[in-house]
């Protein structure tokens, strides 16, 4: 079972089209989400928009979490029934909350390359911006990288 090198872990973050944001708040409990993400052109920092999809509140937990404890960790994973297909990448580092038009434009602009549903109409909310400092990741067979 080997672990992923960084580069071919890179190469699976990136091109993955859903991840899971890992939040904690103030008391320690875990809030896990699913959410769309894109990754800065030198690959330091992944980028996570708030867009229009109906959601119960705008007061969203994640962002409470992350003000009060910037730590977080972003899955991203491929499951198939064929488990020789198996793999995940994890993605550690420290989250800001960006609500000022000049922290969100190139975000946007990497969500929107990224997603055709960003293409008419980009997230309108706060971006969350993690720069990275840690990845790791695993496959169930060896890549052959």
């Amino acid at each position: 079972m080997p672990r992923l090198n960084s580069v071919t872990a890179l190469h699976r973050l990136r091109a993955a089209r859903v991840a899971r944001l890992a939040t904690v708040d103030p008391a320690g409990h875990p809030h896990l989400v699913p959410v769309t993400f894109a990754l800065s052109p030198d690959d330091r920092l992944l980028v996570i928009g708030v867009d229009q999809k109906p959601k119960t509140t705008t007061a969203l937990r994640r962002l409470r979490n992350i003000a009060a404890q910037p730590r977080v960790s972003i899955l991203a994973d491929e499951y198939d029934e064929d488990w020789s297909r198996l793999w995940w990448v994890r993605a550690d580092g420290d989250a800001t909350v960006r609500t000022d038009a000049a922290g969100r434009a190139a975000p946007i602009t990497w969500l929107r390359a990224k997603y055709a549903q960003y293409h008419d109409d980009p997230p309108l909310g706060p971006v969350i911006a993690v720069e990275l400092d840690a990845l790791t990741g695993w496959a169930s067979t060896d890549p052959g990288d």
